[in-house]
């Protein structure tokens, strides 16, 4: 039988499953690389190309949740986007594998899997990223986010771009689902580490118990489960860049061990007593308002000045109002690669509620909507039904409706007068896109003589 010219990577920490799983897929694929310690994926990443990606959720005796594998799956989706990663866990925790997927997973198994079944879904995953690499231009290779077009977010992007080329810590606030991450990624592509590690640390969701094996990494016995010498995240970020999203949720008592590192250029392992140098960017981010924290005690001051040499505000997208509908159609575009449907558009209901609508979540919530959309519409075309915005307070959503719409269009039809049905002129007057007034002209029947 001849085998396919694949790379297969399988990340467990248990090795009778990884004995298992080699002498299975070796028979059918070239290259089988097996790790037992998550945390040397980057090394193994950086040295080697890998197709497809067996990825266990759970790795620690007592936190069988599956965030460490989300974790892992976003990591390995940043360091090499081409990779085709499956889940596997024992736990049937079939919520978090759904989660997994959305977050880029292409398929999940159960533990213990049918040999058929793993080989039917390593061939599929094989296959898909041949495809993805025959590819380049794709939406990923040619245009990773959005920024839009207005001015608050220029100023944010065209701020990053200048800092982009120092080694000054950044600060990035902004609400949830703003695009920190997005931001701290463009800011690590522009700058002269783009080549090096780029680690990404959600601070919120760290258990205070692992604080400090997670970001400093721990010698062999330092406690029950290390079982080998591992390096921590600033460790893996070796002359790249570290992102510490979250920074806020960090507990006060752990807020001067990150301020150590961080002064000193320096870590220790769990375990050990002799520092170890670092050459790390660190770009820091929250949702919440440092000034405050201060103010209110809950976080150093110090340690607020150290990550703040530069700090970076990203606007909510109620404040980006022109961007809402390009951005809409990007998240369609992005969303209808990702499952191979063609041609769908937005019809112009939908267009008007998601320029209305409030987007408390910002970026993120939209483009959960227009997923969404995507599954469930029918004929190619998305309805106001299949964003499932009507149970969300809009901006111009009230008991008055009816005559909020006809104070607009009387407005509408006075600065079209005064301004002699010049078009750009109105839409500019009147805060609008060209294309949003036109939706307007058409909705309120308002002919232009």
């Amino acid at each position: 039988m001849k085998k396919t010219n694949a790379s297969i990577l399988i990340i467990d920490d248990q090795e009778d499953i990884l004995f298992a799983s080699k002498m299975l897929l070796k028979k059918h694929f070239e290259s089988i690389f097996t790790l037992n310690n998550p945390k040397n994926v980057v090394e193994l990443l950086a040295k080697n190309t890998i197709d497809v990606v067996l990825l266990d959720m759970n790795y620690r005796i007592g936190f069988e949740d599956g965030r460490e594998g989300l974790y892992l799956l976003k990591e390995i989706k940043t360091l090499s986007p081409k990779t085709v990663i499956i889940l596997m866990t024992a736990f049937g925790k079939v919520e978090t594998a759904v989660e997994g997927l959305k977050a880029g997973a292409f398929d999940y198994i159960l533990k213990p899997w049918e040999n058929e079944k793993l080989l039917s879904v390593v061939k599929q995953a094989v296959d898909k990223s041949r495809k993805g690499q025959k590819k380049p231009d794709t939406i990923e290779s040619v245009d990773e986010f959005f920024i839009g077009n207005s001015e608050v977010i220029k100023k944010a992007y065209t701020l990053a771009d200048k800092v982009a080329k120092t080694d000054a810590n950044i600060l990035i606030l902004g609400e949830n689902g703003t695009g920190k991450y997005v931001l701290s990624y463009h800011i690590h592509r522009q700058s002269e580490r783009k080549s090096s590690p780029f680690i990404h640390v959600d601070l919120g969701s760290l258990n205070s118990n692992i604080f400090e094996s997670e970001l400093f990494g721990y010698a062999q016995g330092a406690f029950t489960d290390a079982k080998t010498d591992t390096a921590g995240r600033f460790e893996m970020a070796q002359n790249g860049t570290i992102f510490l999203d979250e920074i806020g949720n960090v507990p006060l008592h752990l807020q001067s061990k990150l301020l150590q590192v961080i002064q000193t250029k320096t870590v220790t392992r769990l375990g050990e007593s002799k520092p170890r140098s670092l050459n790390v960017r660190i770009i820091t981010a929250t949702n919440l308002n440092l000034k405050q924290e201060v103010s209110d005690k809950n976080f150093r001051e110090d340690l607020y000045y150290r990550i703040n040499t530069m700090e970076i505000v990203l606007p909510p997208l109620r404040e980006r109002n022109e961007d809402k509908i390009p951005l809409a159609h990007y998240l369609l575009q992005k969303m209808m690669t990702k499952y191979g449907r063609d041609e769908i558009t937005l019809d112009e209901k939908s267009l008007d509620q998601i320029e209305k609508h409030a987007w408390n979540g910002n970026i993120r919530e939209m483009e959960n909507r227009i997923e969404r959309a995507v599954i469930l519409c029918e004929n190619n075309r998305i309805t106001v039904s299949d964003l499932d915005l009507e149970q969300i307070t809009t901006y111009e959503e009230n008991q008055d409706d009816i005559q909020l719409s006809a104070v607009e269009k009387s407005a509408i039809e006075k600065i079209l007068s005064k301004n002699n049905n010049n078009i750009s002129k109105t839409a500019k007057e009147l805060g609008l896109t060209r294309a949003s007034l036109y939706r307007r002209l058409e909705k309120y029947n308002i002919t232009i003589g």
